[in-house]
């Protein structure tokens, strides 16, 4: 691989150029795109179609027909508990979907926040896809960035106290 390859995901976007050497440009380890889990995809898709216009005009008009349907059933126990079925188990379902999506986003914000800290001057864009790795990925990379975060602050102390 020359100098100036780079690794592309299945997506095709370019993130992480590499060396000849299999480390990316910044020093670090190469980062492996593996498929995300089934339940990785999974959430993701969902959160982005949960998130969207469409999808909350369509809850929006199941609570408007449901409503409507009222009288016709007279209002009754089974009517009601139709209602109250359906909104508990979706609500109940979204909340770990969304939970898992939010962790991600908020490691992968967490490691990107540490690219720019370590490289003060001039941070590079190696992490900008990082949301998109499967979870052992970012993990992974997650810890090799804290351990470059205590690197660096070792060698800052050093520095200090040598002055």
């Amino acid at each position: 691989m020359s100098s100036s390859a780079t690794h592309r995901p299945k997506n095709g976007k370019s993130r992480v150029p590499k060396r000849s050497n299999g480390h990316s440009a910044n020093g670090s380890a190469p980062i492996k795109h593996t498929r995300p889990s089934w339940f990785t995809y999974f959430a993701q898709k969902t959160a982005q179609l949960a998130g969207r216009p469409s999808t909350f005009i369509l809850a929006t008009g199941i609570i408007v027909v449901w409503g409507i349907t009222g009288p016709l059933f007279g209002y009754s126990d089974t009517w009601q508990l139709v209602i109250n079925t359906g909104t508990t188990i979706v609500t109940f379902l979204m909340v770990f979907l969304i939970q898992h999506t939010q962790n991600r986003d908020s490691l992968a914000f967490q490691v990107k926040l540490d690219e720019l800290i370590i490289k003060l001057h001039g941070a590079g864009n190696e992490l900008a896809g990082a949301e998109d790795l499967c979870d052992e990925d970012l993990e992974a990379l997650h810890e090799t960035y804290r351990q470059r975060a205590t690197q660096a602050h070792e060698t800052l102390e050093k520095r200090r106290s040598s002055r």
